[in-house]
C-alpha cells in the first residue's frame, strides 16, 4: 500500500483553480504532472516542516505563512522589513516576497527586446521556481543548513519521507544528496503551483465572473488602472488584458524605480539588485528588481524589496512624485521629511516613471481601493477599512 502523508487540518483551504504559470506575457496552463496529488502533499508537508533547518526552529512557512498571505507575520526590531534567521539573531538583506502565485513567473531569460524578465527572488538570481524552492535552506542567514548531504539526511530521519520520496521519485531518490534535494525542490514547487497558493479567487476575480459589483471607488481604480492616459501602472503591473482570468499584475521584467535605503536594513553599500546576479556584466542592470505582482497587495506590507514604506498609498504617493510639482506631494508621509533619494541613482526607468499625470487624492484613493480588491477570498478579513490604514 503507498505510503502518505498526513494533512495538516488546522491550515485554511484556499478554493479550488486550474493552476497556470505565465511565460513571458500571457498565462498559460500548467503542465498535468504539477498537479501530482501525491507530489503536492509531499511539498506541503516539507514546507511546513521547521526540521529542514539548521537549528530545527524555521519552516518555509515561518517566513511564508499561509495565514497572512504567504510573507512574514513577525514584526521584529527590524519593523517587518526583514525576517529573522533559523539562528535567532540574523536577518536577511531584503523583504520576504509572498510565495502566493510566484509560480507564474516564467523562467529568467531575455525578451526578444533583450530586456531580462522572470526568475524568482527580487533580482530573479533563481531561474525557476524549482530552483528556488531550496536555496532558502542552504542560506547561512535563513533556514542554515550546511549542505545537501545534511538535508537528504534530515529527510531520511522520517520513515514516511522516505516512502513518499521513492513512491513519487523512484528508489533510487536518495542515491546522492543532490538526487535527494532536486527531489525535494519539485515537490516544494509543485505545492507552491497548487490551487491553495494561488485560488484566483479574490472580488477582483468574482467581478471578472459577474459575481461581485465593484463600489464607485473601486470601479474608478479599476478604470484608472488599466487606462493608458491617467496612469502608468499596466507599464509593468500587467501581464495580460484588463479581463484575464490569471492576471498576476506584473510583466515580471526588471526595474529600478528609485527606492531610498531603508536604514533600519542595515545594508552599507547599495543594493544593486539584477547587476549583481550571476552572469549579469551590464552595468545598466544596477538596482533593477523584478516588478512584484499586485495579488495580495493590500495585506503583504512592508513594501518595496527592502520594505522601506510601510503603507499601500505611500507606495502610490511615491510614484505620484515624479509627476507631481506640488511641495506636499515631494514629502513621504510615514516619515515627515522629502522623499530620501534613489539607492542607486543612474539606472532610474525614468520613461516608465514620468508616463502619467499627477493624481488626485481622490484618484489616489480609488488606486488604493482597487488595489485592496486584489485580495484572495480567506484575506479579505486582514484589509483595512480606510484607505489610510496600514494593512496589517
Amino acid at each position: 500500500m503507498p505510503m502518505t502523508l498526513p494533512r495538516r487540518a488546522a491550515r485554511p483551504r484556499a478554493l479550488a483553480l486550474g493552476a497556470a504559470l505565465c511565460l513571458l506575457i500571457a498565462p498559460r496552463p500548467l503542465p498535468a504532472a504539477d498537479g501530482d496529488a501525491r507530489l503536492v502533499r509531499l511539498g506541503e508537508a516539507l514546507f511546513f516542516d521547521v526540521n529542514l533547518s539548521k537549528n530545527r526552529t524555521q519552516s518555509c512557512a515561518t517566513c511564508h505563512d499561509p495565514a497572512r498571505a504567504f510573507t512574514d507575520p513577525r514584526p521584529g526590531p527590524k519593523g517587518g522589513a526583514v525576517s529573522l534567521g533559523d539562528d535567532g539573531h540574523s536577518y536577511g538583506g531584503r523583504n520576504v516576497p509572498s510565495v502566493a502565485y510566484a509560480a507564474f513567473s516564467p523562467p529568467f531569460g531575455r525578451t526578444t527586446a533583450g530586456d531580462y524578465v522572470g526568475g524568482q527572488f527580487w533580482d530573479g538570481r533563481a531561474d525557476t521556481l524549482e530552483a528556488q524552492a531550496g536555496q532558502p535552506i542552504l542560506n547561512p542567514v535563513e533556514m542554515a543548513m550546511p549542505d545537501k548531504a545534511s538535508i537528504a539526511a534530515r529527510l531520511r530521519e522520517k520513515p514516511e519521507y522516505v516512502a513518499a520520496f521513492q513512491e513519487v521519485f523512484g528508489p533510487d531518490v536518495f542515491r546522492t544528496p543532490a538526487t535527494a534535494f532536486a527531489a525535494l525542490g519539485k515537490a516544494l514547487a509543485a505545492y507552491e503551483r497548487s490551487p491553495a497558493v494561488s485560488p484566483f479567487d479574490s472580488k477582483y476575480d468574482r467581478f471578472l465572473k459577474g459575481e461581485y459589483q465593484m463600489t464607485p471607488q473601486e470601479e474608478l481604480g479599476r478604470v484608472l488602472f488599466f487606462s493608458n492616459q491617467f496612469t502608468n501602472c499596466r507599464q509593468c503591473h500587467q501581464s495580460g488584458g484588463p479581463d484575464a482570468a490569471t492576471e498576476t499584475f506584473s510583466n515580471y521584467r526588471f526595474h529600478n524605480i528609485g527606492v531610498p535605503r531603508n536604514p533600519v536594513v542595515g545594508n552599507t553599500e547599495p543594493d544593486h539588485g539584477l547587476r549583481d546576479r550571476k552572469g549579469i556584466h551590464d552595468a545598466r542592470q544596477d538596482g533593477r528588481f523584478r516588478v512584484p505582482g499586485l495579488r495580495n497587495v493590500a495585506v503583504t506590507a512592508p513594501y518595496m524589496h527592502n520594505g522601506v514604506f510601510s503603507d499601500l498609498r505611500t507606495v502610490i504617493l511615491f510614484y505620484n512624485k515624479y509627476n507631481s510639482h506640488a511641495e506636499a506631494r515631494q514629502i513621504n508621509p510615514e516619515t515627515g521629511q522629502p522623499w530620501a533619494p534613489p539607492e542607486v541613482r543612474g539606472t532610474l526607468s525614468q520613461t516608465e516613471l514620468q508616463a502619467s499625470p499627477a493624481l488626485d487624492d481622490r484618484r489616489i484613493d480609488a488606486l488604493v481601493a482597487f488595489l485592496k480588491t486584489l485580495t484572495d477570498k480567506r484575506y479579505e478579513p486582514l484589509v483595512a477599512s480606510g484607505p489610510n490604514d496600514g494593512p496589517k
